[in-house]
């Protein structure tokens, strides 16, 4: 195991960083798409079973068929990259969507009218008041979300685009154990310490939850 390691070591770091750019730039594009529409299904309820229907649908589809069907409705290649962040992008919508809405819409009630009451707009009260509120919950949506596209990269080493699944296919076509263990061990512990970082940014983000707790 050592030394493989030792032997490949910049492939490894090579697999790894791709690895952690197809996974988080998806889900920055989902956060992008998934705020606006969930901010939409507030102020316009007729649209919350639509948006969250569409999600369900999206997520459902098997990630290998997305990667196929992605080429044939937007001009990338089926091996490029960029494939695999407009897959991973729908299915972090497809997961963040409901969780902002159901989020924004858990804070509605008395604490909205209270803002509104205050001269509150409703931008200043959309930024001030709501999303404010509504971070655990969302924050918690995209823990899932993240850690989700951790484990769905490494599908795309099928078609050649797989980060830390590079590693999988090499072990499995040499039947060698050591780059699969690596592979799997490197994926934990990404998926580990991106977790841990989004808590870190939530609880700086929300300190009123550190002080109720408390």
């Amino acid at each position: 195991m050592i030394a493989y390691i030792q032997g490949n070591q910049a492939r490894i770091l090579s697999d790894l960083g791709q690895h952690v750019w197809l996974s988080l730039l998806p889900v920055l594009v989902g956060v992008v798409l998934a705020l606006p529409a969930g901010y939409l299904t507030v102020r316009y309820r007729w649209l919350y079973q639509p948006v969250v229907n569409l999600g369900g649908i999206l997520y459902s589809v098997p990630s290998l068929a997305l990667f196929v069907v992605i080429p044939a409705i937007i001009p990338v290649g089926t091996l490029s990259p960029l494939n695999i962040v407009v897959a991973l992008s729908v299915y972090s919508f497809a997961l963040l969507a409901r969780t902002v809405a159901d989020a924004l819409i858990s804070v509605q009630g008395e604490t909205t009218w209270a803002a509104a009451a205050m001269g509150f707009r409703p931008l200043r009260q959309l930024f001030g008041v709501e999303l404010p509120m509504a971070l655990p919950v969302m924050m918690a949506g995209l823990r899932v979300a993240t850690v989700s596209n951790i484990s769905l990269v490494s599908v795309g080493a099928i078609i050649g685009v797989g980060g830390l699944g590079d590693l999988f296919t090499r072990g499995l076509q040499l039947s060698y154990l050591a780059p699969i263990i690596v592979g799997i061990v490197l994926s934990v512990l990404l998926a580990a310490v991106c977790d841990s970082g989004i808590v870190l940014v939530q609880r700086w983000l929300t300190p009123w939850t550190r002080a109720g707790a408390r």
